[in-house]
């Protein structure tokens, strides 16, 4: 049965992974975040950073970039002239496509990187190849980073434009032969009809934001919807599991939510649960609440 206990993972995720020319937290502070990402330093909010002031104020004046959010995912960027339309970052050998959108993103999670080197470890220490679901996946980090292990990863993202980006990174990462499934689709109803479909999997990845829409206007809500689909990826890799990992940046969901989350819905399967806090480090030593990661692993 599934441990009833969250174990610690050291202290925490972070992406000191990324190498400083590549991507540094310079700051944080006041509801925003101050962040390198390769020559351009980009200003964008941080609900994570409301509760402490910059550390460096006068740093925030040399930002190529700002986004100001106006209500829900509305907002506007203000620019510099020298900001390119594209550019890119690089995390080992993987190669990542950044640019503007309007929801504030650049196309990159740098938190998320604190977790593909215990992705690449668990599908190397297999023993086998993997099939991996890759839900919410948007432009693939997590994809990259399991191809480039050996793995088959379907890659499941709602948005046509970013399952395009993704493939665009997989190209530049040198990847474009792996064996990846890209699928833009709602991920709910992806899993439900593999599920009828008969099709099983050796892990699942799912990033599920906290309110969406899917191809079709599919409406999905992070408290409402996240349990199902928690117990489908379970049936879906029933008898054959290696690991389930869940990101998330909702607030208010901690990590007694998640631990919880994977007890109820594992129903008796054998495995244990690590639950542990996702972090940024500041290029002076603080840490960036960015949400939380879960690990459901045999």
């Amino acid at each position: 049965m599934i441990s009833a206990h969250t174990r610690s993972l050291s202290a925490g995720l972070d992406c000191h992974m990324f190498s400083a020319s590549e991507y540094q937290l310079v700051d944080f502070g006041a509801g925003r975040k101050l962040e390198r990402f390769g020559p351009y330093l980009i200003d964008r909010p941080a609900p994570g950073a409301l509760s402490v002031g910059p550390a460096d104020p006068a740093a925030w004046s040399a930002a190529a970039a700002r986004y100001d959010r106006a209500t829900g995912t509305d907002g506007t960027w203000t620019t510099a002239a020298d900001l390119p339309a594209a550019w890119s970052v690089h995390w080992r050998q993987l190669a990542f496509e950044l640019k503007l959108t309007e929801f504030g993103h650049l196309g990159l999670f740098p938190e998320h990187a604190g977790s593909w080197p215990w992705l690449i470890q668990r599908i190397a220490q297999a023993g086998r190849e993997l099939t991996v679901l890759n839900l919410f996946a948007y432009t693939g980090g997590a994809t990259l980073a399991m191809a480039a292990a050996g793995a088959r990863v379907v890659h499941v993202d709602s948005a046509r434009s970013s399952v395009a980006w993704a493939r665009r990174n997989a190209e530049q990462s040198g990847l474009s032969a792996a064996p990846i499934r890209w699928i833009v689709e709602d991920a709910p109803k992806f899993v439900s009809r593999e599920l009828k479909r008969g099709n099983r999997y050796d892990a699942v990845v799912l990033d599920p934001p906290s309110y969406g829409h899917g191809p079709k206007g599919e409406p999905w809500k992070f408290d409402v919807g996240l349990p199902a689909l928690v117990r489908d990826c379970i049936e879906l890799t029933r008898d054959r599991l290696e690991f389930l990992l869940l990101s998330c940046h909702t607030p208010g969901f901690s990590a007694r939510g998640a631990h919880d989350l994977f007890v109820a819905a594992a129903a008796g399967a054998a495995g244990r649960v690590a639950v542990a806090p996702v972090e940024l480090s500041s290029t002076d030593g603080r840490q960036l609440s960015c949400g939380i990661a879960a690990r459901w692993e045999t």
